[in-house]
């Protein structure tokens, strides 16, 4: 039998508990990972990973199917970033949620991605993203390391604490507590830094939402404006042409 004290300490304990929300979806799409766009090979710690070599840079996604605003997005390819490091790009075709960004929830963290984050996230995208990453290549090495730095730049966000200002970021050094925190070698990254240092909140910021599944990878993607999405669709082709030679 619980005493009075017990009782209200139960209850304490109870209210202060985190709760993880669910993402709300605003439609779905049906994805496959289609192959890299501009990138190149980075050696990496987080999310799991100690010493991990792998490609950083754009993925592209081939879209065959999707409801509400996943439709939005043509069929055909779309450019995007992983933001989940703990799992795989998928390998066969499924059904993903289209969210806000900031709803996402990183299994690794242990909570949703949240506004301010997001928002670093969409100045970054608005300031340094570059279309010609993902235009089916060849891709010059200037345009494979951006990509890289970039993709770098975006992990440092998902997957270290906030700092106390944009100077804080430094995809070089962990400087977050237990298992959270990321840090990067092999690639450009005072590039990387000096993106991230930027970002004050007054640039621009991309219209960003993310794709995610439960089992996969989830990826940061960019809403395209309406005068743009029959040039996405005819890009799509030609990267899938140049992809068969």
């Amino acid at each position: 039998m619980l005493t009075k004290r017990a009782t209200i300490l139960c209850a304490i304990m109870v209210l202060v508990l985190p709760v993880l929300t669910k993402a709300t979806p605003v439609g779905t799409m049906d994805i496959v990972y289609a192959g890299q766009g501009a990138s190149d090979a980075i050696k990496l710690w987080g999310g799991g990973h100690s010493g991990f070599n792998t490609y950083g840079g754009v993925y592209m996604l081939d879209k065959t199917a999707g409801t509400g605003q996943g439709n939005i997005w043509p069929d055909g390819l779309i450019s995007g970033f992983c933001i989940e490091l703990h799992q795989w790009a998928p390998d066969t075709t499924l059904k993903y949620d289209v969210v806000a960004l900031e709803e996402v929830n990183n299994s690794f963290m242990g909570g949703s991605l949240g506004a301010a984050k997001a928002d670093y996230l969409a100045e970054l995208w608005g300031r340094f993203y570059n279309p010609a990453w993902a235009d089916g290549g060849p891709y010059s090495s200037e345009e494979k390391s951006k990509a890289e730095a970039f993709a770098a730049a975006v992990w440092e966000i998902v997957y270290e604490d906030m700092p106390t200002s944009p100077l804080g970021w430094d995809v070089t050094v962990d400087s977050s507590s237990g298992s959270h925190g990321f840090y990067a070698q092999n690639f450009d990254s005072a590039t990387a830094n000096s993106w991230l240092h930027t970002l004050n909140g007054f640039g621009p910021k991309a219209d960003l939402r993310a794709v995610v599944n439960g089992g996969k990878q989830d990826y940061i993607i960019q809403v395209p404006e309406p005068a743009t999405v029959c040039l996405l669709g005819l890009s799509g082709l030609a990267f899938l042409r140049k992809r068969k030679r």
